[in-house]
């Protein structure tokens, strides 16, 4: 039976070393370009080969990830770092793109290839997708309920979160921080906007509060299940967390793999970052409390009360806290401030804080600084077995686990007193200057003639074996991998139209995109009388149930225009075409050659110029109408579904008072779509044109020809990235 591996992030070498030393089996990390966490310090050619030859002196694996979209100016920079992270010697590149990794898998078929969550695996098909493409291991999407997850480990190695972030919007379906600000999460640049502020219209959800920041995420005692369901490997989230929640997170899980999890374990966790109090996430149905929408950020472990004694705060608790020590004050469950550890007392200890803290308020421990000491100083070292020989007439010699090291001298006969066995193995016994200590086994291992070696001498050849045994036993030639990215050259012009609307009566396109609002009742007057090509709108995400109830109402449709991967096998088995979304976030050439859709949809976060570039006869361009920016899996609203309004469209509004149209569906589960403040309207002369009309204004659209008539009915608009380059 195989091993479950668990896996760790490393924004850095300290904390990938770290990782190791607390137990994980492999560790997660990107290099300066082409990293979804682009913030993180992140690894170059030096620091990476230095860390794949630490990971694999312990026996573990490192996975170096390439997991952004790839840009048509990008492709010759993106495979010379592939090239290099596999002939360093990584174990497996992690990538969003599965038509790159299909080149890359061609030109090197050693290769091992994970398919990033930002890719939306969340069913069986998608894992189908990814295996014909070359892949050996999915990452799941963060939402797959273990019923799925266990479908997925049936066709290839899946690989599942427990812990740590959790993106409010669907894995690699976020546009939000792209069309608000200009940095995109699809570029590792997400300045997450869902964490901020936000009201929605909607009765006790109408004030303002972190309306969208879900709590961290920790499966726990759930981990069992994922075991069961066939996952290889536990996933910890965090490139950009420090050291010491990489150590408690590592030490927390590995403990619960081996049978023997502690209540220091979570609390280690809780106190080293823990954002609402954590959730066990959607892999085991929405339930509990899965939005922190009162506090955002760290929020700790709770330690005790506030008590006013003698006219200062002081926190009642029987924890013992120090110098440096953090924390946030909660009063009614809301942040009222911070403080930090002033001194013992006989009830606790006093709080200092320029926050006026009242009897009763809730002291929560944000940095223990005791516990992030020991955290960042764990440390772990390899056993190895040495023998050593010193022989008159000969150079001293030493072997480790097959190494074999000579000392610079030859020694000589001892005229007075020779060295002791005892002396050898003190110095040889004493920190090596490497994670690794030596033992002697067996009498044996020191054959010890009659010579005499001065203890500095002995001292320098020790220095000379160690070094020398680490060099070699970490070098590692460096492999020629040779990328070849050859596919057959786009051509053709496409002047289609295509058209998502809710209703496609009475619409004159060459293709029509029928969005149902609820997948159980879709009524065939909506396309009956449409004339043009028809496509069933499917959204990036389905559980494998949903899919099944599904598949019978596309029947009447030409195909189905998917914004998930899914989509590439569901139309195979149903003998359809495919329309691939923009989901599918296509931004290159090789997307385009490879895809082997009918029809593709450019990425909305390509400019007019650069979906020029890659435009073919088969491509299309969004250029008018409602930009969606997130899909939404759970429910806001915390599934209060007996009192809920079941409204079609609610509005979220930010700090700033833009609004934000949010569009409800059934699959019959209910589902949320998130869209832009302003509607889209660009010019397109170069390609297929796209209209989204999910909000209405379908008829008006189809008859505006261009831009300026577009704007006429879009008065509130953008140009978006049309014309403005996405970071």
């Amino acid at each position: 039976m195989q091993k479950t591996e668990l896996l760790a992030p490393a924004g850095n070498t300290e904390t990938a070393k770290i990782a190791i030393y607390s137990g994980a089996d492999a560790v997660y990390l990107g290099l300066k370009s082409f990293s979804a966490r682009d913030a993180a310090e992140n690894f170059d050619r030096d620091s990476l080969k230095e860390i794949i030859a630490f990971a694999h002196f312990f026996s573990r694996k490192v996975y170096v990830a390439l997991n952004t979209v790839v840009k048509e100016s990008e492709l010759d920079e993106f495979f010379r770092a592939a090239e290099e992270a596999l002939s360093l010697g990584a174990d497996a590149l992690i990538l969003q793109d599965m038509y790159l990794g299909s080149l890359i898998k061609k030109s090197f078929p050693e290769a091992r290839l994970h398919l990033s969550t930002q890719a939306g695996v969340c069913n069986a098909m998608g894992a189908e997708a990814a295996k014909e493409l070359g892949f050996s291991r999915v990452i799941a999407a963060r939402e797959t309920p273990v019923k799925d997850l266990a479908e997925i480990s049936k066709i290839i190695e899946c690989e599942a979160f427990v812990q740590g972030a959790l993106c409010t919007c669907y894995s690699g379906q976020c546009y939000f921080s792209s069309f608000v600000g200009g940095n995109s999460g699809n570029r590792g640049r997400c300045k997450q906007p869902c964490r901020k502020l936000y009201s929605w219209d909607r009765e006790d959800y109408d004030t303002p509060a972190y309306r969208l920041s879900l709590c961290d995420l920790r499966v726990g005692e759930y981990t069992p299940r994922l075991i069961a369901a066939g996952v290889t490997s536990l996933k910890i989230e965090g490139r950009l967390r420090r050291p010491e929640y990489v150590a408690a997170a590592v030490r927390y899980y590995r403990d619960i793999l081996d049978g023997i999890p502690t209540e220091d374990d979570e609390r280690a966790l809780r106190r080293t970052y823990n954002r609402g109090g954590y959730t066990k996430g959607l892999a085991f149905g929405q339930s509990g409390k899965l939005i922190s929408s009162v506090v955002q950020g760290h929020i700790g472990e709770c330690a005790g009360t506030v008590e006013i004694i003698a006219g200062r705060p002081v926190c009642r608790t029987r924890d013992s806290f120090g110098k440096g020590d953090a924390f946030k004050i909660l009063r009614d469950g809301k942040e009222v401030g911070g403080a930090v550890f002033g001194e013992k007392t006989n009830a606790g200890f006093s709080l200092k804080s320029s926050a006026n803290l009242k009897r009763g308020d809730q002291v929560f421990v944000t940095t223990d600084a005791s516990l992030n000491r020991e955290l960042a100083e764990t440390t772990a070292e390899k056993p190895v077995r040495i023998s050593i020989r010193l022989m008159p007439g000969e150079k001293p010699r030493a072997e480790i686990d097959g190494v074999v090291i000579y000392g610079d001298d030859v020694l000589e006969e001892a005229k007075e007193r020779p060295v002791t066995r005892a002396e050898v193995m003190y110095s040889f016994t004493r920190d090596t200057g490497h994670p690794f200590f030596v033992a002697f086994m067996e009498h044996g291992d020191v054959e010890l003639g009659n010579v005499f070696i001065p203890v500095s001498r002995l001292n320098a050849f020790r220095r000379k074996v160690f070094d020398g045994y680490w060099e070699k036993s970490t070098a590692r030639d460096d492999i020629e991998v040779k990328i070849n990215a050859e596919y057959v050259p786009l051509s053709g012009r496409n002047g289609k139209v295509a058209v998502i609307a809710e209703d496609l009566s009475g619409l004159k396109a060459d293709i029509g995109i029928l969005k149902p609002k609820n997948f159980a009742e879709i009524d065939e007057k909506l396309w009956r009388e449409f004339s043009g090509e028809k496509y069933l709108f499917l959204p990036p995400y389905l559980t494998g149930y949903e899919i099944d109830q599904i598949a019978p109402l596309i029947s009447p449709f030409d195909g189905i225009y998917a914004d998930g991967v899914y989509g590439v096998g569901l139309a195979k088995k149903l003998g359809k075409c495919l329309f691939a979304g923009t989901g599918f976030n296509v931004t290159n050439s090789a997307d385009v050659a490879l895809c082997g859709a009918k029809y593709i949809a450019l990425s909305k976060e390509l400019t007019a110029k650069e979906a020029e570039e890659i435009s073919a006869e088969n491509t299309f361009y969004l250029t008018a109408g409602a930009i969606k920016l997130m899909d939404l899996v759970y429910c806001p609203f915390d599934r209060r579904c007996d009192t809920c309004d079941k409204k079609e469209w609610y509005t979220l509004t930010d700090e700033a008072g833009r609004k934000f149209p949010v569009r409800r569906y059934g699959t019959p589960a209910c589902r949320f779509e998130l869209f832009n403040c302003d509607d889209l309207v660009c010019e397109n002369n170069f390609t297929g044109r796209l209209f989204d009309c999910t909000k209405g204004k379908a008829s008006e659209t189809l008859a505006a020809f261009d831009a300026e008539n577009l704007k006429e009915i879009y008065r509130k608009h953008t140009g978006g990235h049309s014309v403005r380059p996405v970071l």
